[in-house]
């Protein structure tokens, strides 16, 4: 063990270079986007808990059962019907998407692929006027 010192040198460089993003970043926690709700005091199309974690899930089941299946209606977990649509159903009360669904993307980093195909009502009135 001619090179112990050495070792143990680097070890700890190691060590700190490794810990380094936990301990610079201990206490400062990342607010969370402030999003831009319905004006209307309706009810989602499901809970709020489950919107949040889930909605992306749901909306693929909706595409899936649309596209493949022909059908159209979804009855939630009280028993009310909707029309499964991104852009009739959810973008009817959520008319924004920069102020909506964009900032809660962004803060998270994910793209997803939902404006390949569709047209947020932002869009569609900015067209219209044209």
């Amino acid at each position: 063990m001619y090179n112990a010192g050495k070792i143990i040198i680097g070890i700890v460089i190691f060590v700190i270079l490794a810990t380094f993003p936990i301990w610079y970043n201990h206490g400062k926690a990342v607010t969370l986007p402030q999003l831009e709700l319905p004006k209307d005091e309706k009810q989602c199309v499901e809970a709020t808990d489950f919107m949040k974690s889930s909605h992306m899930k749901m909306l693929d089941e909706w595409r899936d059962s649309v596209v493949r299946d022909g059908n159209r209606v979804y009855v939630n977990g009280a028993g009310k019907q909707y029309l499964m649509s991104l852009q009739v159903t959810c973008m009817k009360c959520h008319t924004s998407r920069e102020k909506f669904c964009d900032r809660c993307h962004n803060y998270l980093n994910v793209s997803p692929g939902c404006w390949d195909c569709h047209i947020a009502p932002d869009y569609k009135v900015a067209e219209r006027s044209k």
